[in-house]
């Protein structure tokens, strides 16, 4: 799945947790490519967006998954009115515009695809195109962008060595107490008390993480939590649909999680 964002729109919210935005901003200014790790839903997307936003760059963004090829990516031949013709890829394109080009979950996408960013991602900044014969330089305005969650991943889908020594990192975790309610607030317009509530039962949730769970409450569910208790939906219920249920398919667990959050929200059903 790929989609592309007009950068000029109103910049999408974020806050800072540290440098990022600094080391971003110097990573584009100087082509280099860049790697963000992080788990689920703590914000690499939305500091993307952020950032080609701020940068005036329109953004590329490709969801990569299993089926995911190189010609998804770099483009293929198609045949209309009678005649073949070439279709540019999202990468292809990205290149062409000067544009910010992000995978998300690159190591989801087979290894021979993730071949092809190579060239993009070193000195060289080419994208070779063998279909068409063409080497497509990149311009100063291009960036490569992709991210992972590590902690996620297997043995058979780590990113290798040579890949990911191409890249400068940077690592996000979910935000700290304060930060995490200052977004959550400003996302969803949420009441102090409850985005309060929210934080608290995100982080007696994310403590189950090592033992019974593949993934933490993240800062993405909250703000959905969030927005259903704003809209007028019940507050324990709101929490089962966005938070509990999207964490586990176990009944056992999910009521378990259920008595979290009914203790840190205070009510019972």
């Amino acid at each position: 799945m790929t989609q592309k964002r007009d950068s000029m729109s109103k910049l999408p919210y974020y806050q800072n947790q540290g440098n990022e935005t600094e080391l971003f901003e110097h990573a584009y200014n100087n082509q280099l490519p860049l790697l963000i790790k992080g788990p689920t839903g703590c914000g690499k997307t939305r500091f993307i967006q952020h950032m080609a936003a701020k940068l005036g760059r329109p953004l590329y963004t490709i969801a990569c998954h299993d089926d995911l090829t190189a010609a998804d990516l770099v483009g293929r031949h198609l045949i209309g009115e009678g005649e073949t013709y070439w279709h540019d890829g999202p990468l292809s394109k990205a290149v062409r515009e000067g544009a910010i080009c992000y995978l998300d979950e690159v190591v989801e996408a087979r290894k021979d695809t993730t071949v092809v960013l190579h060239p993009l991602s070193d000195d060289r900044r080419i994208l070779p195109i063998e279909r068409t014969g063409e080497e497509l330089k990149a311009p100063p305005e291009f960036m490569l962008v992709v991210s992972y969650n590590p902690g996620y991943q297997n043995l058979l889908k780590g990113m290798k060595p040579s890949t990911r020594q191409r890249f400068i990192s940077m690592r996000f975790d979910y935000p700290d107490i304060t930060t995490e309610t200052t977004i959550i607030r400003k996302e969803t317009g949420i009441d102090d008390a409850t985005a309060t509530q929210l934080i608290e039962l995100a982080h007696a949730l994310r403590v189950l993480k090592d033992h019974d769970l593949e993934e933490s409450a993240s800062t993405r569910l909250l703000v959905y939590a969030a927005t259903l208790i704003n809209s007028g939906f019940e507050p324990i219920e709101a929490c089962r649909a966005a938070i509990v249920e999207p964490l586990s398919d176990e009944e056992e667990t999910v009521e378990a999680l259920m008595e979290v959050v009914r203790a840190k929200l205070g009510a019972s059903t």
